[in-house]
């Protein structure tokens, strides 16, 4: 008795650690497939900051944040192409 007292004691816990594992697993799947700025394959592509978009927000959660482009910079690329 005291045996299945103890057992029903762990559910709570066992649920709480099964859902905070499914959560950081979720979230390294959604990093690892959904974000531009995660590499998995390094030598395929050795500048990867250049493909990623950058009117995109990189962010998990993005307040006003607006793009515009660095004059200079663009003035770079182009000669650079």
């Amino acid at each position: 008795s005291s045996f299945l007292r103890f057992i029903f004691q762990l559910i709570p816990l066992a649920g709480i650690l099964s859902m905070a594992a499914v959560g950081a697993l979720s979230f390294s799947v959604y990093s690892l497939f959904g974000k531009s700025d995660v590499i998995i394959n390094k030598s395929g592509n050795p500048e990867p900051w250049e493909t990623i978009d950058p009117t995109k927000p990189q962010k998990l959660l993005t307040i006003k944040q607006k793009w515009q482009p660095v004059e200079e910079l663009e003035d770079v690329k182009k000669l650079m192409k």
